[in-house]
Formats: structure tokens, sequence, C-alpha cells
């Protein structure tokens, strides 16, 4: 008879522990949250409404133009999105970077995209409404990020209402 409580006991203190020692790293281990402060960069729109679109037409896209008003180059290290649903590409008429994506959710390499003083360079982000499935109807609002050691981060949107 004390056999059968005696494990359970021990199961209940595994489990417990980890719990605790889950929640401890949670709390201390890397952020994935984005800092947005102010950046030097601009861009001509930091938001596009697709409107509504269906899944059925497949993914959108946006061409976003980043502008470097300043007197010094900048070096852009990191563009990343706020879903694997989101793809970002630096594009300039010829060449094509990318894609960027979300990190955690599998290898997204640094950008590492130089901008010239008073230079422009267009970020392409395209919208797959298709990633999530049929739960991916209704309103979507997604984020990518522009972030340079030296120029804070450009935050840029896109919405859509996606439809079947």
């Amino acid at each position: 008879m004390k056999k059968p409580i005696t494990i359970i006991a021990l199961i209940v203190i595994v489990l417990l522990g980890l719990m605790f020692f889950g929640k401890r790293n949670a709390a201390t281990g890397p952020s994935t949250a984005q800092t947005t402060v102010a950046s030097t960069l601009t861009a001509s729109e930091q938001l596009y409404d697709f409107g509504t679109i269906s899944m059925v037409n497949g993914k959108v896209s946006h061409m976003f133009k980043i502008a470097n008003p300043t007197a010094t180059d900048i070096l852009v290290e990191d563009l990343t999105t706020s879903c694997m649903c989101t793809a970002a590409y630096f594009t300039d008429g010829t060449v094509k970077k990318g894609p960027f994506g979300m990190p955690g959710m599998g290898y997204v390499p640094k950008a590492n995209m130089l901008i010239k003083a008073g230079e422009a360079k267009d970020i392409e982000v395209v919208y797959d409404p298709n990633a999530h499935g049929p739960a991916g109807v209704g309103t979507i609002d997604r984020l990518v990020y522009l972030t340079s050691a030296s120029a804070g981060t450009l935050q840029l949107e896109i919405k859509a209402v996606v439809t079947p």
C-alpha cells in the first residue's frame, strides 16, 4: 500500500520541479519581443492595408521604400517579421536578398544590408494567407522590423482581412 503512495508522491515532486525550473528558464531566457527604439531610417509609408484578400488567391506582397536620410551609412543587421506567415526581402530591383522571417521559426539569416547615406532600398513584404490553414481567416496585423545598432529599429506593418 505504501509503494503506490510513494510513487505518486515522487511523480508529483518531479512535475512540480519541472514546472518551477521551466518557468524560471522561460523568465530568464532570451526574449523574442522586438524593441522599437526610434530609427533614423525612414519609410515612405509604414503601414499598408491589403484590404480583403482571399486564401484561394495565395500570397500577396507589397514594396516599402526605405531611405537613409543621414550623412552616414547605416548597416541593418536584422530584418525580422512578427509571424511565420510573413517574409521580408531586401531588393534593389536587380538583387533580392532573403527571405527573412520570424526569429525562432527556423534559420533566419542576418540581414547585414548596408544602406549608404542618402540611399534608398526596397523591402518586399510577402504575406501567405494559407500559412495558418483554415483557422487563418479574419483580420491580420503583421509587423516587420529593420534593426540597426546605430540607427535603432524601423517598424513596418501590413494588415488584411483574410477570407477563405
